[in-house]
């Protein structure tokens, strides 16, 4: 069964994820050429700078190469299609509405691997400490949502009335 009570709730929280970080990438690189300002400083704690991650989270096992970009899409694919059967089986809001958000970050930076040189990170985030300044990895809403979703899964497993226990086969 690939179709549940709370799939469509989760389908469309996964296309609405997909859809304004696609838009988000598109308007920093198109409406505010983030590519010929190099870094913007937003406030004290915060840049937009863009990079491309043609690896996997934190730029971890990086792919220049056709074999790799597409070994990284069938990956993405595969996840997908099991968190997809998760939420077909999902029994509360919060699993579909976290499976939906990592579904969907999942999706946006699949897109990226399909028409740029690997995923557009764009968000920074920094703090100064004395003399030096510690940056965090550059990310984007994709990995924003996706973070998002895994929180969500904790709390329903931990604090929630159900366990959000992946679907046994």
């Amino acid at each position: 069964m690939l179709w549940g009570r709370l799939s469509a709730f989760g389908l469309a929280i996964a296309v609405f994820v997909a859809l304004i970080d696609q838009a988000s990438k598109f308007w920093l690189l198109y409406g505010f050429d983030l590519r010929s300002r190099g870094v913007v400083t937003l406030t004290p704690f915060f840049d937009l700078v863009l990079q491309w991650n043609t690896g996997i989270s934190y730029g971890l096992f990086p792919q220049d190469g056709t074999f790799g970009k597409w070994a990284l899409l069938v990956l993405t694919a595969v996840a997908v299609v099991l968190l997809w059967i998760w939420l077909s089986r999902a029994g509360s809001h919060l699993t579909a509405l976290a499976l939906g958000l990592i579904i969907g970050g999942a999706l946006g930076n699949a897109v990226d691997r399909v028409h740029w040189p690997g995923v557009m990170d764009f968000a920074l985030f920094h703090i100064r400490v004395g003399g030096n300044r510690y940056d965090w990895y550059v990310f984007n809403l994709a990995d924003a949502a996706i973070v998002a979703g895994v929180i969500g899964l904790l709390c329903e497993t931990f604090v929630g009335n159900r366990a959000a226990k992946a679907p046994r086969s």
